[in-house]
């Protein structure tokens, strides 16, 4: 293929992707979460809730006001602090931009044969996503570790601390929920468990170092996968929504290097295209050449 022709495929790559996020909602004018749930989040973070910290502890520590800005600057989120309620931005612009970041941050490690280590805190809409990241990189010659498995924790709730402990799915790791009691000495189902916290990451960071391992060369994750990887210095890149304001600010202050907007919320199979488009954007199997 020639240049031109590359160049020309290219833009028709990205000019599909940008229909596709508009489509699904994943960027655009209109995205799911609202405006209200965008601010109080943002008011969160700026209080220094736990939650939406997500295992960070900034300092300066920004207001609201300020975490508004970070958030229309990175994300594309309405700017204007009296806009209080109806549907919010992701700009998708922004959202392709992060797109070719995290390909390049890919391919990078692939050249290096690195190790990585992948973990989502949603696991039933994002797993598949950074699953097939790792699967490329893997078939690239990188080594990824998924150390932990069964590791047990309590994480702090609304409802008081809940025991959960990790598991992989399609090779990134999960948190998941002990299963309750369906009937008389029955135990039920163990669930896939939506998480914040950064504590899953340091449990599979602690658990290489232990096993005599190095951290690894790249974290792919969310949430407090990102954030937690980010604060002890290991490369990190991945997805937030636009309520997530902690990803946004560690990427800000150079402690993750790439931080997708996109709506995180979505039925798994409408993230197939964005991990298409990474990879070939990457060279990356199965589309390298």
């Amino acid at each position: 293929m020639t240049g031109a022709a590359a160049a020309a495929a290219a833009a028709t790559a990205r000019d599909d992707l940008r229909a596709h996020l508009l489509k699904h909602r994943l960027a655009g004018p209109d995205v799911p979460t609202p405006r209200q749930n965008n601010l109080r989040h943002y008011r969160l973070f700026a209080q220094g809730d736990a939650k939406a910290l997500m295992g960070l502890a900034p300092e300066p520590r920004r207001d609201q006001d300020a975490v508004l800005r970070l958030m229309a600057e990175r994300v594309g989120v309405h700017p204007d602090p009296r806009y209080t309620e109806g549907p919010d931005t992701i700009d998708p612009e922004r959202t392709l931009a992060a797109l070719d970041r995290l390909a390049a941050l890919l391919r990078r490690t692939a050249d290096r044969r690195g190790s990585v280590l992948a973990g989502t805190g949603h696991p039933t809409r994002l797993a598949g996503f950074h699953g097939a990241l790792v699967r490329a990189l893997e078939a690239a010659g990188c080594s990824v570790h998924t150390p932990a498995l069964g590791a047990r924790f309590r994480e702090p709730t609304p409802d008081g601390d809940r025991p959960r402990y990790l598991d992989v799915v399609d090779r990134v790791l999960v948190v998941r929920a002990p299963g309750g009691l369906q009937g008389p000495g029955r135990p039920g189902p163990d669930d896939l468990a939506h998480t914040h916290s950064p504590l899953p990451v340091r449990l599979a960071l602690t658990a290489l170092a232990d096993a005599g391992h190095r951290p690894p060369d790249l974290v792919l994750g969310d949430h407090g996968w990102l954030c937690g990887a980010g604060l002890l210095g290991i490369p990190a890149g991945g997805i937030a929504d636009c309520n997530d304001v902690a990803p946004f600010a560690a990427e800000a202050d150079g402690l993750v290097e790439v931080v997708v907007p996109l709506e995180d919320g979505s039925a798994p199979s409408c993230y197939r295209a964005l991990s298409d488009y990474v990879l070939q954007r990457a060279d990356l199997a199965p589309y390298n050449r």
